[in-house]
This record gives C-alpha cells, sequence and structure tokens, in this order.
C-alpha cells in the first residue's frame, strides 16, 4: 500500500489537517472535470462571437481532450520524481493562466491554444490530485472515504457541465465558463502553496525521456484518431493512420520501456492484478458510463424540448445519485468485500441503462430521466470507489503518481473511446432522420448496448479483480 511516511521524503513542516488536504485535492480535481463538460452549452456562443467554423468548434472540446489524455501518465510520473505538491502548483497556475487567456480570446485560434494549455494543466494537475490524497490519508477506512469524496468530486465535476454552463452562459456569457476557474483555481493555488506538504519518490531517478515522449505521442495521437471519428467515420484515413500510429507509438513505448535500466513506467506494473484488473474495468465501464450524460443531455433537448439550462436542472437527481453512490462504497467495502461493491455497482447501473433504454419520444421526466438516471449514477458512484482504491493499492510508493495518471488515463481513454463509438452506433440507427422518433431509436439503442457493457464489465471484474484490499 502506499505509505508516505516510510517510503517519501516529506518536508519537516507540520502536516495540515487531513480534511484540508483532502478538500485541496478534491478541489483540483473538480476544476479539471468540470472544463470535459462545462463548455458544451457554450458552443453556439462562441462560434457566433469568434466566427469559428463547425470543425473549428468541435476541437474547442478535443483541444482540451487530446492534451489532457496524451500527458496524463508523464503528469503522474513527474510528480513522484519533482515532487506531488510541485506537479500540483504547476498544474493548477497553468490551468487558471490558460482559463483567463481562453475567456479574454478574441480569436478561434486563441480560444483554441488556450484549451489545449488547459489540457496539459489538467493532465498535470489531476494524477496529483489522487497521489496526494493517498499519501496523506493512513490506510484503511479513512482512505476509502477519502477517495470516494474525490471520487464523487470528479463524477460531480463531470455532471455539474450543463448546469454550470447553462447558468453561466445565459446569466453572464460564454467567456465566464472558462473565467469561473481563475479566481477558483487562484484560491485553490493560494490554500496549496500554503497547506500541502512535499512528497516525492526518494530514490533519485531521471525521468525517461524517450519513453515520456512515446508515451505522451503515442497517447495524444490515440486521442485524436478517436475524437477524428465522429467527424470522418471509422473506415476514413483521417481516422486509421491516427489510430493505427497511435497503438503503434504505445507497443513502441512497451517496447522501450521492456529494455530501458529506469522506465518511466515499469512494466512489473502491468503485472500486479489490481493495478492491472481495476484500470481495465475501469476503462470497460468508463466507456460506457462516460457516455451517460451526453446522451442524456441530447434526449432532453433534442426529444423533449428541454432549454440546455432546463436539462442541466434535469439531471440534478443523478448527480446527487453518483455522490451518493460514492460516499455509501466505502460504507460496505469493509462488509461485502471491495470487488462485491464494484460489480454490485456495475450490476445496478446496468439495470439503469436497460431501463433508459425504453425510452418514448414522448417520455415523462420521472419515468424517462429521473429514476433510470438516479440508477445510472448510483452505481457507477459505487463502483468508482472500490476500482480506485483498489488499483492504488497495488502500487508501490515511489509509482504513486503513475498510477494515479495510469487510473485517469484509462478512465478518460475509455470515455473518449466509448462517446465515438456509441456516437457511431447511434448515428447508424438514427440514419438521415431527424425526427424525435429517428432520434429516441438512437439513443435507446446507445443506452441498451451501454448496458451490455456494464454487464460484461462486472464479469470481468468477479473474475479478475482481487477479493480485497491488500495491505503492500
Amino acid at each position: 500500500m502506499l505509505r508516505a511516511a516510510e517510503d517519501t521524503r516529506i518536508s519537516a513542516r507540520v502536516a495540515p489537517p487531513t480534511w484540508l488536504v483532502v478538500a485541496l485535492a478534491c478541489a483540483g480535481q473538480f476544476l479539471v472535470v468540470l472544463d470535459v463538460s462545462v463548455v458544451n452549452v457554450a458552443l453556439p456562443s462562441m462560434r457566433t462571437d469568434l466566427g469559428l467554423s463547425a470543425p473549428g468548434l468541435q476541437w474547442v472540446v478535443n483541444a482540451y481532450a487530446i492534451a489532457f489524455a496524451g500527458f496524463m501518465l508523464l503528469g503522474g510520473r513527474a510528480g513522484d520524481l519533482y515532487g506531488r505538491k510541485r506537479m500540483f502548483l504547476v498544474g493548477l497556475a497553468l490551468f487558471t493562466v490558460a482559463s483567463l487567456g481562453g475567456g479574454l480570446a478574441q480569436a478561434g485560434w486563441q480560444l483554441l491554444v488556450a484549451r489545449a494549455a488547459q489540457g496539459l494543466g489538467a493532465a498535470v494537475l489531476a494524477p496529483s490530485t489522487l497521489t496526494i490524497l493517498t499519501s496523506a490519508v493512513p490506510e484503511g477506512a479513512a482512505r476509502a472515504r477519502a477517495i470516494a469524496t474525490w471520487t464523487a468530486v470528479g463524477a460531480g465535476g463531470g455532471a455539474a457541465g450543463g448546469l454550470v454552463g447553462g447558468l453561466l452562459v445565459d446569466g453572464l456569457s460564454w467567456r465566464w465558463v472558462l473565467l469561473i476557474n481563475v479566481p477558483v483555481g487562484a484560491v485553490v493555488l493560494a490554500g496549496a502553496a500554503r497547506w500541502l506538504v512535499e512528497s516525492r519518490a526518494g530514490d533519485g531517478r531521471r525521468l525517461d525521456l524517450p519513453g515520456a515522449l512515446l508515451v505522451t505521442a503515442g497517447l495524444a495521437t490515440l486521442a485524436y484518431g478517436i475524437v477524428q471519428t465522429e467527424a470522418e467515420g471509422w473506415a476514413a484515413a483521417a481516422t486509421l493512420v491516427p489510430l493505427c500510429a497511435g497503438l503503434a507509438l504505445i507497443g513502441l513505448f512497451l517496447l522501450v520501456e521492456a529494455r530501458t535500466r529506469v522506465p518511466l513506467m515499469p512494466l512489473r506494473l502491468l503485472g500486479v492484478r489490481a493495478v492491472a484488473s481495476a484500470n481495465a474495468a475501469m476503462f470497460v465501464c468508463g466507456s460506457a458510463m462516460f457516455c451517460m450524460w451526453f446522451f442524456m443531455t441530447l434526449y432532453a433537448q433534442n426529444v423533449l424540448g428541454y432549454s440546455p439550462l432546463g436539462a442541466g436542472f434535469a439531471l440534478v437527481p443523478s448527480s446527487l445519485a453518483v455522490i451518493l453512490g460514492s460516499k455509501l462504497a466505502p460504507r460496505l467495502m469493509p462488509v461485502v468485500g471491495a470487488r462485491n461493491v464494484a460489480v454490485i455497482g456495475s450490476l445496478l447501473a446496468a439495470a439503469g441503462f436497460g431501463w433508459q433504454s425504453t425510452m418514448t419520444a414522448d417520455g415523462s421526466y420521472l419515468t424517462a430521466i429521473m429514476f433510470p438516471g438516479i440508477l445510472m449514477m448510483a452505481g457507477a458512484g459505487l463502483a468508482a470507489t472500490p476500482l480506485a482504491s483498489l488499483a492504488t493499492s497495488g502500487a508501490a510508493p515511489g509509482d504513486a503518481g503513475l498510477v494515479s495518471g495510469l487510473v485517469n488515463t484509462s478512465r478518460t481513454m475509455g470515455g473518449s473511446l466509448g462517446l465515438a463509438v456509441m456516437s457511431t452506433i447511434a448515428a447508424s440507427r438514427t440514419g438521415s432522420g431527424s425526427s424525435a422518433q429517428a432520434l429516441t431509436e438512437g439513443y435507446a439503442l446507445v443506452f441498451r448496448t451501454g448496458g451490455y457493457v456494464l454487464l460484461g464489465g462486472a464479469v470481468l471484474m468477479l473474475l479478475w479483480l482481487p477479493s480485497k484490499i491488500s495491505a503492500r
């Protein structure tokens, strides 16, 4: 297990209260996840104000996602080698400054550069949030509760994106979906600089530069190929070339790591059952669960006629459910085991997906949005906490940041791939139709498919996950 007091060098400053460390780490995670989705409702206003083309508008989202996914493992290892607090501060500062630049952008290219810089800052920041938390909180029930809070805040950030974005765009302007990060980031930055305690791996290793370049290029290229599927389709050269190139670069990265004396990612980590199985489960389940917010919002707006703000409010019960599920998980884990809680969560989410797949073009709010959404997100919260706990339990303290980066990468890449695949599935059923009935059939197929994916994820967890979190 992660035992920072024994295996990392920590400054002599008196440690701050645990609740404050958890609050600061979760605040950083909230900002990172919120910015994945908060800009969606602001895209039409951005297009009008800055004269963005349709492809340019899509890149407002993609620039962030690609940089975020591509640099995540590098950000995690940098925290291990150069200090988790230092990387938290560097990532948050870059994220905050980039948010200011994006909010003040006067041209489309300026906004895209700012969004890419935001993604880079997020990739450095996100792994440190989990590592700081697990290093500061003692092993056992307290750490499980802290991870549950981190999970709930991250999921809540993704869920709150539509609501927060709608409020800011309607009440102020699209610029405030970015500018709001500046005061919040400044407060968290000041608190982190004052209260967080530095920790890092204690063996004086240097960064594996060839490995860092290969994995960053590979993940970024793979992410680029995934986002290209929406515009180009899966069979187009613009999609297949980056997908194949990304996979080739990642394969070359693994080959280099096997031969490097001090690798960026020791391949022995992939042989640790808890790390490998939990990340695989996160990837599979994330590919289904990440799509929920996207397609529920489309269904509410395009079929039921909700406004963007109305759709955000409609999903508030689901947001509360994911928080409830995340906070309930650590209470159940000592009783029924981490693996069983993850399986139960996946099955509960699958039931919600199955219910949602019965949606109709004239569905009522309670049965077509609220109740199935609560099931889906309560299950997601229940599953995420034990998976994160199991993944981090399998790592040595010197690899804590890397494993945290791997957790975030698995979830992000799974979600990105899942959204691309599910969008294709919806389009295949809808075809050229644009009626409410045609759209509903496409969305229903997505949720039915997602339910099957989650059932497969539950089987994967049952067969592969360790039965409980074991001490290391």
